[in-house]
């Protein structure tokens, strides 16, 4: 139980738990089966997200251009079914899957091979991909009435009660927590983050784990920009615009650290669950939409003193740990 009441997941999850129990107290159904579902059918995008950011992150690096990557990839499939309407949709999540890749590795070859920090080159790629969507689309939307019944009827559909998105995010969340937990590679993104140095020496291509991080946070945005474009069947240049934030905010909050190598695939689930259910829980209690932004930067800032406190401290356990071996 102490081991238990150590973890940052777990109060996380109190935290939840207890704002929904009060905005249940306003209004009873906010927690009702039907409802929750909604709540993870609304987040379940942003959970993927902040996976694909997570393991950026703990490489010590960091994605800006995900928000541009999902609009870019989720245009690129959204005119593929305007002018292939035959294409089954297998094809087009693949295509939008391996769009998004291409994109997310342009930015690792900036930062692995031009050594050029990942801030600058996500910051200026998400400049690009949006450039690039006024581009193809030569300004103009792609609508629903232009877009087939079947492109649009995945993120639709429901199953067991709970919606196809619903599933789509519970797959990708089992997935990254074999990557995470089972694989060598997985291991090398915690140990790139920790020390680059002592990574090196064991035999980890830094430079080149980077790179796979930024393909894996490619891959998923492709895929969410099809998922996106189809749930809101609506795609154009600001097609979530702004969003980049709302996911790093996700993964601050789960406890993913800035500084690298700390982080959970559940603590990245769980900061996006909290965000949604913030989200959803405020026209509830009858307070503006607007105070998301406010409410969603008070939660990083606390969660970043948390991160900073705990790191502090398990520095100083190191140190004592070190002095006692001497």
């Amino acid at each position: 139980m102490k081991a238990l009441l150590k973890q940052r997941e777990f109060w996380l999850l109190a935290v939840i738990v207890a704002a929904m129990w009060l905005v249940s107290l306003r209004s009873p159904g906010f927690i009702q089966p039907a409802s929750l579902a909604n709540i993870l059918n609304d987040t379940s995008i942003l959970i993927m997200l902040a996976l694909g950011q997570m393991v950026v992150i703990l490489t010590r690096s960091i994605d800006l251009s995900m928000a541009a990557n999902l609009a870019l990839s989720g245009m690129v499939v959204a005119l593929l079914n305007i002018a292939f309407p035959g294409l089954p949709i297998p094809v087009l999540v693949l295509t939008a899957a391996v769009f998004g890749t291409l994109l997310g590795a342009f930015n690792g070859l900036l930062v692995w091979k031009l050594n050029i920090p990942p801030i600058v080159v996500t910051l200026g790629t998400l400049t690009i991909y949006r450039g690039m969507i006024f581009v193809i689309a030569g300004g103009s939307w792609v609508n629903a009435h232009q877009m087939t019944d079947a492109f649009k009827a995945l993120p639709r559909g429901s199953f067991g009660g709970i919606s196809l998105l619903s599933w789509f995010a519970i797959l990708v969340v089992g997935l990254f927590y074999l990557l995470m937990t089972r694989t060598p590679l997985g291991r090398s993104f915690y140990a790139t983050g920790i020390n680059p140095t002592a990574a090196t020496y064991v035999g980890i291509d830094v430079g080149r784990t980077r790179f796979i991080a930024f393909c894996v946070s490619g891959m998923v945005s492709g895929v969410a920009g099809y998922l996106w474009i189809a749930r809101y069947a609506v795609a154009y240049v600001d097609v979530a615009g702004g969003f980049e934030l709302t996911i790093i905010a996700a993964c601050v909050i789960g406890g993913i650290s800035i500084a690298g190598g700390i982080g959970s695939v559940a603590g990245a689930v769980l900061g996006a669950i909290f965000l949604g259910v913030v989200n959803n829980a405020l026209p509830v209690v009858n307070i503006s939409p607007f105070w998301q932004m406010a409410i969603s930067g008070l939660a990083i800032l606390l969660a970043v003193i948390f991160n900073a406190r705990t790191e502090r401290k398990r520095g100083r356990i190191i140190l004592k740990q070190a002095e006692h071996a001497a």
